[in-house]
């Protein structure tokens, strides 16, 4: 165990020093400062020197809007095309490229597939290319993805599976045709025909995989409707995309995913979403393991701005059938914000999430809640091999606050307190569970820094700690729930990426 750590406290000092000497090559070579508008953010500083001068052309080149421009969010899609600059291709033609590296590392494993409690170090390589067709009213877009992983020795000790490992699949393959002016009444209207990603919303059910090494994709029909940016009507029909972490990803025709969502935007105070989602997944001859839901639910929320109070509510039920037992859980989540006009720019939040669990695996209710396909990062913990908490049988209080001393940086911390919502549920993600209740439902609490620079749309540096104080839940636990040696310890997790954009 000690000869373990001891080689992971080695790598990390490698990555630290690679990123020492990425992060000088870089100030020898920005070549742009542009940035995504954020709350209490001013543009990115003057550049430095290098090869700006020659690509000057480029950065100020307008991006024609890709066919994915109304599934995703703005920042997958729009950054500067110095390859294409380079290779002066048309403006019709896109063409992309994108590499993320991150390092993570944590310790005293809790889940049950990690049996030796071993430390997990891993190096995550995520690339993606695009080429799109932009002429016209009809659009194509391919995009490819590699999702790898290093340092893993690929035994079932290490976490691995297809969130982390997806090796050369096609992440998207479609065609889309637009109409800016429907019979002349302002409307606009897109379709979109093959595989896809998409965002929903808040994305807590359907997301384009941000932090995660891999994307989750669905072949089918997306339709939209929209007035300018007041209103828009989506809905879709798909199958999705199960990965494989070898073999060309694929679908199935008992794994069905459906949907329609509605966005206004009249006032600023008060935006609403309102959305229905179906799931029927009928993929595996187990009973036990088929799922037929449907999901409703509506956000609430306002637009952060200086001086002012924000918030956001959004509330979800389920009903159906898993297995062979009656299906009925709910999610629930609030937050408030508050943005200073401070230096530094403080932005203060305080949180809640509650998401149902399942009290009785016997009995004939099932009530733990499904999050479908949504990311979890953005408000609760670090997930690539780390993530250990889920949008089901939780209960979770916090707090964050962020701070942007300076164009470009962010800065973080936040706490949030775990407890599961019933004891006698399982702990999602973990195999972990007591049936007897006995265990308590007190998770514990983590504290995370996080640390983020993002010199223009094409260059990012990030790096984050998190610290979990983990609770009396896991001391509790008999010995026939599977935790591994050590995992009631505390867990300190660390990672630091880059993200390069061409």
């Amino acid at each position: 165990m000690t000869k373990h750590r001891e080689s992971w406290r080695v790598v990390l000092l490698g990555c630290l020093l690679l990123f020492t000497v990425d992060q000088i090559a870089l100030a020898h070579s920005a070549i742009a400062t542009s940035q995504t508008p954020n709350i209490a953010a001013a543009e990115s500083a003057t550049v430095l020197d290098g090869v700006h001068t020659r690509l000057e052309s480029a950065s100020t080149s307008i991006l024609s809007e890709p066919a994915d421009a109304v599934l995703i969010r703005t920042k997958n899609w729009q950054w500067h095309r110095y390859l294409k600059h380079a290779l002066n291709l048309p403006d019709w033609l896109d063409l992309g490229m994108e590499q993320r590296t991150r390092f993570e590392v944590y310790d005293h494993p809790w889940r049950t597939v990690q049996p030796l409690g071993q430390t997990d170090p891993q190096i995550q390589q995520r690339s993606r290319v695009r080429v799109g067709l932009n002429r016209g009213p009809f659009k194509f877009l391919f995009e490819g993805q590699d999702s790898r992983v290093h340092l893993s020795d690929l035994s079932e000790f290490d976490f691995l599976n297809t969130t982390i490992r997806n090796e050369y699949d096609i992440l998207q393959l479609f065609v889309s045709a637009t109409a800016k002016n429907v019979f002349g009444t302002g409307l606009r209207t897109d379709v979109h025909i093959g595989r896809l990603t998409m965002d929903f919303g808040g994305r807590r059910f359907i997301a384009r995989n941000d932090f995660r090494n891999t994307t989750n994709a669905f072949d089918g029909v997306h339709w939209q409707v929209a007035k300018d940016q007041i209103w828009r009507l989506r809905a879709f029909l798909t199958e999705p995309v199960i990965r494989d972490e070898i073999q060309l990803d694929e679908q199935s025709q008992r794994f069905v995913f459906w949907g329609t969502y509605v966005e206004t935007d009249y006032l600023s105070w008060l935006r609403l979403n309102v959305y229905y989602f179906g799931l029927n997944d009928q993929r595996f001859s187990t009973l036990n393991l088929q799922r037929t839901f449907s999901t409703f639910g509506g956000r609430l929320y306002s637009h952060p701005q200086t001086g002012h109070i924000d918030y956001e509510v959004e509330s979800a039920w389920q009903t159906g059938r898993f297995g062979n037992t009656d299906h009925f859980a709910h999610f629930q989540h609030i937050n408030l914000g508050y943005s200073f006009d401070l230096p530094w720019s403080p932005r203060f939040l305080i949180h809640y999430d509650y998401a149902s669990g399942d009290r009785n695996p016997n009995d004939s209710q099932s009530s733990g809640f499904d999050t479908l396909f949504g990311a979890r990062r953005f408000e609760y913990t670090a997930t690539g091999s780390f993530g250990p908490f889920f949008r089901s049988n939780i209960s979770s209080p916090g707090w964050r606050v962020i701070f942007i001393p300076t164009p470009g940086w962010t800065l973080q911390f936040k706490q949030r307190f775990w407890y599961l919502a019933t004891s006698h549920g399982a702990f999602a993600g973990s195999g972990l569970r007591d049936t007897t209740g006995e265990s308590g439902n007190y998770l514990g609490h983590d504290v995370e820094l996080r640390i983020q620079w993002k010199a223009n749309e094409n260059v990012e540096l990030e790096a984050g700690y998190d610290h979990w104080f983990k609770g009396s839940y896991f001391d509790r636990l008999p010995a026939s729930a599977g935790l591994p040696p050590g995992g009631n310890q505390d867990t300190d997790y660390f990672y630091i990426l880059t993200l390069f954009r061409l």
